[in-house]
């Protein structure tokens, strides 16, 4: 079967629906960043997104292709992640999409190195004739983070974000967000084929112990 980072990491893709404190490990990522709102059918980020699958499949695939991989095993790609922020507040404010600025990214498989990064991207891009140029290698280490399950629409979010920043303060923690510790969500739901209403995201917010 192949290996499936929701199902063996469960406590970093299947939190309860209530806020929990976990402490994340470095990963790394295929990543794109952009700015503008993710709702415009032909944005920049819907167009982000196709490259960044584009990307992560030619990497599963690869035992297939020109680059062979040490350590490479079968794995289910990794569900779509985002990292969002608006210039000059570290909050985030929904109802001015078209403000954001955003980090779309998948994580990586644990074999694959920087190098085979460059080589999985480079190979795609012959084959496929698409400019890769945005698409980049990112190393994350969260560290103390909140995070919970929101189910339900983006719209929706920030209920669940008010729930989780009273958990913080009741906690003896602070909210940590700055621009190297960013809003982070992770879409477990194909919107495609979920209601708006049952869809399931990942929250995760960066956190430090109060004074």
């Amino acid at each position: 079967m192949p290996f499936d980072y929701k199902k063996e990491y469960k406590a970093f893709y299947m939190p309860k629906n209530k806020p929990e404190i976990i402490n994340i490990p470095e990963m790394n990522f295929i990543a794109i960043r952009g700015k503008g709102n993710p709702n415009e059918a032909h944005g920049e980020y819907k167009t982000a997104i196709r490259l960044l699958y584009q990307i992560a499949y030619a990497m599963k695939m690869c035992k297939k292709g020109e680059h062979s991989i040490e350590g490479y095993f079968d794995y289910v790609v990794p569900p779509l992640e985002g990292f969002w922020w608006q210039e000059g507040t570290h909050n985030i404010d929904y109802n001015k999409k078209e403000t954001f600025c955003w980090i779309s990214c998948i994580r990586l498989p644990d074999f694959a190195k920087k190098y085979d990064f460059l080589c999985i991207v480079e190979e795609t891009k012959r084959k496929k004739k698409q400019d890769y140029a945005k698409v980049e290698f990112m190393t994350v280490q969260e560290g103390l983070c909140v995070q919970c399950m929101h189910i339900g629409t983006f719209d929706d979010e920030p209920n669940t974000v008010a729930a989780m920043h009273r958990f913080i303060q009741e906690n003896g923690y602070v909210n940590d967000l700055s621009s190297e510790r960013l809003h982070h969500e992770i879409y477990l739901s194909d919107a495609r084929r979920v209601a708006p209403e049952k869809q399931k995201t990942v929250i995760r917010l960066p956190i430090r112990k109060g004074e």
